[in-house]
């Protein structure tokens, strides 16, 4: 079976989901943000802050080429990861791409937490530019192989929808 890649907004469920489905699976799980905090010793905010966006761009890319070159792992990429097509490209090469999905009001709910968003945290009007956000990132996440919404579902049940799925290919 190939790598599982989970894409989506922030707070659609990729960490949580990613967790349960790599086990359920036995395969191992991959935070790619929890990755590059970890290899960089800070924060994703602090990398914003500091360096800027194009730094934090750079260093997902090579997490992305790190990561894919990996067997028997479902890896949750970061919000934005797809912003770079070359990302898709190489994520692709060793896995099928899951898109999640929710509603706004979900994602809205989902991502209250401050400072923990850096995106997020810097917009005047949260729920318009969550909306803004997630129009410009559709073409994007629309390069999937599958799409789940999981606004009204569980970690449990979206992961069984997508081990189910995944015995399809």
């Amino acid at each position: 079976m190939k790598n599982v890649v989970l894409i989506g907004f922030m707070g659609v469920g990729k960490s949580s989901t990613g967790r349960m489905l790599a086990n359920m699976l036995g395969f191992k799980f991959i935070d790619m943000d929890k990755a590059i905090e970890k290899k960089y010793s800070m924060t994703i905010p602090e990398m914003f802050e500091k360096y800027g966006e194009a730094y934090f761009r750079e260093k997902e890319k090579e997490m992305c080429r790190e990561v894919a070159s990996k067997k028997s792992v479902v890896i949750s990429t970061g919000g934005g990861t797809v912003k770079d097509p070359e990302n898709v490209e190489i994520l692709k090469r060793t896995g099928k791409i899951v898109c999640l999905a929710a509603s706004v009001d979900s994602i809205m709910e989902r991502t209250s937490a401050r400072g923990t968003r850096p995106i997020l945290d810097a917009m005047e009007d949260r729920r318009q530019g969550i909306i803004d956000l997630l129009a410009e990132r559709q073409p994007m996440y629309d390069q999937a192989d599958y799409t789940l919404d999981t606004t009204d579902l569980s970690p449990l049940q979206v992961s069984q929808d997508i081990i189910s799925y995944m015995k399809r290919r």
